[in-house]
């Protein structure tokens, strides 16, 4: 099953994606149902099935192209968005940092996201906008110390990222959560695509950042050092994953700031984030708009 967030009337709403990239809203084929995707997965993975369901018995509801809608990203209010840093051997070699033992674990705020199609926005006070394109899990059931062997039972299904991060200020602490939470920064879409759909764990999926038509990255989801599951066996170990919570999996090799010169985004570039089976999240860069000062 594939779902959209988008906006309609200055509020989100869920939508299924069908065939021929239609979208059928789900308030109108199972009005009792959440609207929101982390609301959503809290009635267990019976909800998908209750979709399918309901999709049958509403066949002629309207539908409506996907190209029409501002989409937002999937899980825009996620209790918990936890990132990994270094988590392919060739991105934490060009990082010039050793292979880690243990994932590297940070934190992204909801205000830092953009979704499918929105600006990502290169603040006013740096220029060092980088790219990286990544996976990422969502949790369908409450994971607390769960077994690698048992963890992608608790995973609901995939997206995508651009954990677009501000280098200059990445740099100035010992921790990244400055550099990595600037607002709308962090592209997130334009797809929720269903664990059924993908082979288990999201793996050997081809993975692609595009800047301006140029491929930057290009690798494999196989190639992550810590995979979905043993990621989830980690972090469970440490806290309770609920439902709707997202794990942003890492990048690979190909970021701006390791090139020689550096490649930042800039205002007005086209970047794409390619995962095969899974789609293409596509964001243009925007200056960061002027704030008025309070006469």
């Amino acid at each position: 099953m594939r779902l959209v967030n988008f906006e309609e009337h200055g509020a989100p709403r869920l939508g299924i994606l069908q065939a021929g990239d239609r979208v059928t809203r789900l308030i109108d084929v199972a009005p009792g149902l959440p609207q929101e995707l982390g609301a959503l997965l809290q009635l267990g993975p019976s909800v998908f099935s209750q979709i399918i369901a309901a999709l049958v018995t509403h066949p002629d509801c309207e539908t409506r192209p996907l190209s029409s809608l501002r989409l937002l990203p999937p899980a825009p209010v996620a209790g918990k968005i936890l990132c990994l840093g270094l988590n392919y051997l060739d991105h934490a070699a060009e990082s010039k940092m050793d292979r880690p033992q243990d994932p590297v674990i940070f934190l992204r705020t909801a205000s830092s996201l953009v979704g499918h199609g929105g600006a990502i926005v290169c603040p006013a006070i740096s220029n060092t906008l980088d790219f990286e394109g990544e996976l990422v899990a969502i949790i369908g059931k409450r994971a607390r110390h769960v077994q690698r062997s048992a963890a992608l039972e608790h995973v609901a299904g995939y997206s995508i990222f651009n954990d677009g991060s501000i280098r200059e200020y990445q740099r100035r602490t010992t921790q990244w959560t400055v550099g990595k939470n600037f607002d709308a920064t962090g592209a997130f879409g334009p797809v929720f695509v269903s664990a059924d759909e993908l082979p288990a764990g999201a793996k050997g999926l081809r993975i692609e950042t595009i800047l301006n038509g140029v491929t930057m990255q290009d690798a494999n989801t196989s190639d992550m050092i810590f995979d979905v599951a043993e990621t989830i066996a980690f972090l469970s170990g440490c806290m309770t994953l609920e439902p709707g919570d997202v794990l942003v999996m890492g990048t690979p090799a190909g970021v701006g700031a390791a090139r020689k010169p550096p490649v930042w985004m800039k205002p007005h570039d086209t970047v794409e984030v390619r995962i095969e089976r899974i789609g293409t999240l596509t964001n243009h860069v925007a200056a960061e708009e002027p704030v008025s000062s309070a006469a």
